[in-house]
């Protein structure tokens, strides 16, 4: 780990500068850990695919604080067994089509390529809800939109790059869309949290 001062009230801790497993795990496991037991004048935390932003009460504890608590619960792991959500989707996206000819397949090939995978919630982030998953199968890696829709529909099921996601609520986006769910994403909670697994399964 390394440390660095975001502000006066924020401490930014590094894991690493790759997205993998291992930077994944750490940190989940330091995010379980503060959320289980905060350390007084704990405010928000803000992980990320291989950081995590720890926001704290400047009149209550010291940066030198914050990271003498952080450095003592290195290695620990999630206490609990991944969960495993699986998500339904009609797969009638308006990108599909576009998608499947990018990546030279069909339409159904890309289907199945979505729905094969396990894909894990690296953090959750730019508007309540909205997970980043990885585990993108390589074949269907597609840039995003080169310019983003203003509205995307709650339930809306997008890709780019390696990754996947589902949209929670109605927002802009340049994610590819292939398909949508009906299962509530943020209904005052996220549905998936950091640390959980995520197979998509195709619905007529």
């Amino acid at each position: 780990m390394t440390f660095r001062t975001a502000s006066d009230c924020a401490l930014y801790v590094d894991f690493g500068e790759e997205i993998n497993l291992v930077a994944h795990r750490q940190v989940a496991g330091m995010l379980h850990s503060l959320e289980r037991q905060p350390f007084l004048g704990l405010r928000n935390l803000h992980p990320g695919y291989s950081s995590l932003l720890i926001v704290f009460d400047p009149l209550t504890v010291r940066h030198e604080d914050v990271e003498r608590d952080v450095r003592g619960r290195e290695g620990e792991g999630l206490s609990a067994v991944p969960r495993t959500v699986e998500i339904p989707v009609h797969y009638n996206g308006p990108d599909l089509p576009d998608v499947a000819a990018l990546c030279g397949l069909t339409v159904r090939e890309v289907v199945a390529l979505h729905t094969a995978g396990d894909y894990l919630v690296y953090f959750v982030g730019f508007v309540p809800g909205f997970a980043y998953l990885g585990g993108l199968d390589k074949r269907l890696e597609v840039a995003r939109l080169g310019s983003p829709r203003k509205r995307v529909a709650a339930g809306s099921v997008g890709i780019a790059g390696n990754q996947t996601g589902v949209y929670p609520i109605e927002t802009p986006g340049g994610w590819r869309l292939i398909g949508r769910t009906e299962t509530k994403m943020f209904d005052g909670r996220s549905l998936l949290e950091a640390g959980d697994h995520v197979r998509f399964v195709a619905v007529d």
